[in-house]
C-alpha cells in the first residue's frame, strides 16, 4: 500500500509574522467563506496568526453547524484545509495560532496539523516544477461513501471511521483517480497483487468493493480490535508516521462526525516551485505538465 494524495497534495505557504494577543470571541453566527470561490492557488488565508486562529475558529463552527447549507460548510472545510496545511509546513507558526484559540479548536487544529506534518515527513525529495500525471474527479457524495464505510464496518468489524481516513489519506476520499508510482490502484490504493488476494473478486477501481476489499486487508491483519489496529494499519504503509496520521483523522471523525463531512469536502492541491496549485475536478493529464504552463492556461484573463 502507497500513501497518495497527502504527501504530494499539501500545500506550501510562506511564514508569517510575530505572535500578537488573543482574539476576541468569534460572532454566534459566523459569516461563511465564499462558495467555491476556489483560484489557482486555493482559499486564501491570512498570515498573522490571531488572524488565521480566527479564521480557523470560524471555519470550525461552519462545519460543526448541522443547519448550515452543504456548500457554505464545503467552502469552510476547504478555507480550513488551506489554514491547516499552512501550519503543517510551517510548524513554527503553530505554537502562537493555538494561543490564540480556545481548547476545543486548538485540539482540533494541532491534532490535523500535527498529521499532516508526519506524512510530510513521510513525502521525498522538494518541490518541482511540475504537476502530475493524476486524473481529479468528484468523488461519491458524503452519504453514499458513509453508507459504504458502514457497511463494511458490519461486515468485517474495521470501525468507519478509520476506513475514511485511510480513504482520506491515499486518494482524498476518491479524488484522485490515478495510480501511485508504485503502481496502487484504486480509491484505496492497492497492489495489484493485494489486490487478488483481499479484493473479493471487486473492481479495484470501484469505490465500494475497494473499500470493502481494505476492510478486509485490516481485519485479517487485526484491524477488527483496537489492539490490533496500529499493526494492521502499519501493514496498509509501513510507517509508523502512516499510522498516526490515519489514527489522528480517524479519533477527530468518532468523535465527530460533522469532522468527516469537512474531510470529504478538501480539494488536492500539489506543491510546486511556482506555490500551490489547485487540481480541480476535470484535471486530467497523462503526463507530467509544467506548473507555469497550467496555470497560464487556467489563470483567469
Amino acid at each position: 500500500m502507497v500513501v497518495l494524495a497527502l504527501l504530494a497534495a499539501l500545500s506550501a505557504c510562506a511564514g508569517g509574522p510575530a505572535p500578537a494577543p488573543a482574539p476576541t470571541s468569534p460572532p454566534p453566527t459566523p459569516a461563511a467563506p465564499s462558495s467555491d470561490a476556489i483560484g489557482p492557488h486555493g482559499p486564501t488565508v491570512p498570515e498573522d496568526p490571531v488572524a488565521l486562529a480566527r479564521t480557523i475558529e470560524t471555519a470550525q463552527a461552519i462545519v460543526a453547524e448541522p443547519e448550515r447549507p452543504p456548500a457554505e460548510v464545503a467552502a469552510a472545510a476547504r478555507t480550513a484545509q488551506v489554514a491547516y496545511e499552512e501550519l503543517a509546513f510551517h510548524p513554527d507558526r503553530l505554537a502562537p495560532v493555538l494561543a490564540a484559540l480556545p481548547p476545543g479548536p486548538a485540539d482540533v487544529t494541532n491534532r490535523i496539523a500535527t498529521a499532516g506534518r508526519e506524512l510530510l515527513a513521510m513525502a521525498r525529495g522538494v518541490p518541482g516544477d511540475e504537476l502530475p500525471a493524476w486524473r481529479i474527479v468528484e468523488p461519491l457524495p458524503p452519504d453514499r461513501l458513509r453508507a459504504l464505510y458502514a457497511e463494511a464496518q458490519g461486515r468485517f468489524a474495521v470501525p468507519w471511521h478509520v476506513l475514511a481516513a485511510v480513504n482520506l489519506v491515499e486518494t482524498r476520499m476518491g479524488r484522485i483517480a490515478s495510480n501511485s508510482e508504485a503502481g496502487a490502484r484504486g480509491p484505496m490504493q492497492f497492489m495489484p497483487a493485494t489486490w487478488a488476494s483481499y479484493g473479493l473478486g471487486g473492481d479495484i477501481d470501484d469505490p465500494r468493493d475497494a473499500i470493502l476489499g481494505a476492510a478486509n486487508y485490516l481485519r485479517a491483519n487485526g484491524g477488527d480490535t483496537e489492539a490490533g489496529l496500529d499493526r494492521a494499519l502499519k501493514r496498509y504503509n509501513n510507517d509508523v508516521r502512516y499510522v498516526r496520521a490515519v489514527r489522528a483523522y480517524a479519533g477527530l471523525m468518532q468523535a465527530d462526525e460533522r469532522a468527516f463531512l469537512g474531510f470529504h469536502a478538501w480539494e488536492v492541491y500539489f506543491r510546486t516551485t511556482s506555490g500551490r496549485v489547485h487540481l480541480p475536478v476535470g484535471y486530467d493529464e497523462p503526463e507530467a505538465i509544467l506548473a507555469v504552463d497550467f496555470l497560464a492556461r487556467t489563470s483567469p484573463r
